[in-house]
């Protein structure tokens, strides 16, 4: 099989789990594509600079209604299992009115690695102060528990992989989203990372539980 044929067998695979995820959904606000690319590079033995850009597409794909940039520099040397990043991001959303507002996030991760049972597994704690320009402001605390498979797949070296991310708005203590993903990520060289992922996002509103499915690509960039 062609590595073309590959791909597109992959990406075909991802779409199909999506269409099992919509029948465990509540109401389903339709097909979303979200990109994203950033770059990073160490600044000495301890510190490590990253950025990142992504655009999400809603209405099948067709809309730009969120937009992020996010600098962040990570500690690497506190242990070989833990991380800890500070980070600002900068968010422009459309609201109900289709009017861009703005929000200032920053944020501070903890990001604790391993192997389990041959499994490569990260478990990031993000808390995040969420200014917006046209309401309250509130603090909210993610958790993603990320396990990469031990194998490789296709010429690519397709690594597999499962996450799950829970919001909890801190300000009335409630679980208020949860992303689930699967997905791939592959070398496209020595400094270039991809990465395809199918993303189901489930959140609470003020009546209801409401979900989006989403396919998913980002590059990094290392120097």
């Amino acid at each position: 099989m062609k590595v073309r044929n590959r791909i597109c067998f992959v990406v075909a695979v991802i779409i199909i789990l999506s269409f099992g995820k919509v029948c465990l959904a509540f109401e389903d606000e339709g097909f979303q594509y979200w990109s994203s690319a950033g770059a990073s590079f160490d600044i000495n033995k301890d510190w490590q600079c990253a950025f990142e850009e992504e655009f999400r597409l809603a209405n099948d794909g067709g809309h730009l209604y969120y937009h992020h940039s996010d600098l962040g520099f990570i500690y690497k040397s506190l242990a070989d299992w833990i991380d800890l990043g500070f980070n600002y991001r900068q968010v422009f959303e459309k609201d109900s009115n289709s009017q861009w507002r703005q929000e200032n996030r920053p944020h501070v991760n903890v990001t604790l690695k391993g192997r389990l049972f041959g499994l490569d597994i990260s478990d990031r704690s993000r808390f995040e102060y969420r200014d917006f320009e046209n309401k309250k402001d509130v603090w909210r605390y993610r958790n993603k528990v990320t396990v990469k498979l031990p194998v490789e797949l296709t010429e690519l070296k397709l690594t597999p992989y499962l996450a799950d991310e829970v919001f909890i708005t801190l300000d009335d203590d409630n679980v208020d989203r949860n992303r689930f993903y699967s997905g791939a990520s592959f070398n496209l060289s020595k400094k270039i990372k991809a990465d395809i992922f199918y993303l189901w996002q489930s959140s609470r509103s003020s009546k209801e539980w409401k979900d989006i499915n989403v396919l998913g690509t980002s590059l990094r960039f290392y120097f």
